[in-house]
């Protein structure tokens, strides 16, 4: 669909339109996929990390507020333990926070490509224009830049946030993501 839009942008401003395959390298493809996937992985970073401590009584999304988790107990080396837990040290150490780590390289790539993306699109559009490019060192101060960040990233904490909240009232039988229909609301599973 944003190849059609696109196209049909680029007709109604008299230039030419743009094969599948030119489309997968323009900046309007590469500028909305990588934009929604940073947001993304922003968020399951964040949400990663933030939970480790972060607690709202009554949460599904929660850990308990009294007692610690399995979750929170140091790791043991064992015969089936992954490799870094039989290795230690700082494989271990590495290990530990690898989940919150994955993410963050994921969103560090999607926001390098998403800014790449978006400076290229901006860039083809000053072309039609037939205006001055700019440069990544111009482009970063750019306001619509970080419009589509904040943007997305706004939307993202907001779900996250409707989650966490409304777990604590609302129910859905046989979703991890819910307490127990009978559950009681200030309850923290």
């Amino acid at each position: 669909m944003g190849w059609k839009t696109l196209n049909k942008d680029l007709a109604e401003e008299g230039g030419s339109m743009l094969s599948l395959g030119a489309y997968v390298r323009s900046g309007h493809f590469i500028q909305a996929t990588f934009e929604n996937w940073e947001s993304e992985f922003l968020q399951m970073m964040l949400y990663v990390v933030l939970t480790v401590s972060l607690r709202q009584k009554g949460s599904s999304e929660s850990k308990s507020l009294e007692e610690k988790e399995d979750v929170d107990r140091e790791p043991k080396a064992h015969a089936n333990a992954p490799w870094p837990v039989k290795k230690g040290g700082v494989w271990l150490s590495i290990y530990k926070h690898s989940l919150s780590l994955a993410f963050a390289v994921l969103f560090i790539l999607s926001f390098t490509m998403h800014f790449y993306g978006s400076m290229k699109e901006f860039n083809e559009e000053q072309i039609v224009k037939k205006e001055p490019t700019v440069t990544a060192l111009q482009y970063i101060s750019e306001s619509r830049f970080w419009f589509e960040s904040f943007q997305n990233w706004q939307s993202e904490f907001l779900a996250v946030a409707s989650l966490v909240i409304l777990s604590i009232w609302l129910r859905e039988k046989g979703s991890p993501e819910s307490k127990p229909v009978d559950m009681a609301h200030d309850e923290t599973p």
